[in-house]
C-alpha cells in the first residue's frame, strides 16, 4: 500500500504542474490534480491485483508442467 501512496503524491504532483502550465489556472491545475490521480490511482492498485495473479498463473503453469514432465520421464525410466 505504502508504493501505491507514493505513487499518489508523484502523480499528483506531475498533474497539477502540467495542467498549470497548460492552462495557468491554479483551480484547473488543483482539479486536475485531484480528479485524474485518484482515478489513476485506484486503477493501479487493480491493475497490481491482476497483474500479481497473472504472475501466479503462469508460476502455477510452469510448476504443472514441470510436474507433469518429471512424471513422464520417471514413467518412461521404470519401463
Amino acid at each position: 500500500m505504502a508504493k501505491t501512496m507514493t505513487f499518489a503524491v508523484m502523480h499528483f504532483s506531475i498533474a497539477f504542474s502540467v495542467a498549470y502550465l497548460i492552462t495557468g489556472s491554479l483551480l484547473v491545475g488543483g482539479l486536475v490534480a485531484i480528479v485524474e490521480p485518484a482515478i489513476n490511482t485506484v486503477a493501479f492498485y487493480f491493475h497490481e491485483l491482476v497483474w500479481n495473479k497473472v504472475q501466479q498463473a503462469d508460476i502455477t503453469a510452469e510448476l504443472s508442467q514441470t510436474i507433469q514432465s518429471a512424471g513422464e520421464n520417471y514413467a518412461l525410466r521404470s519401463m
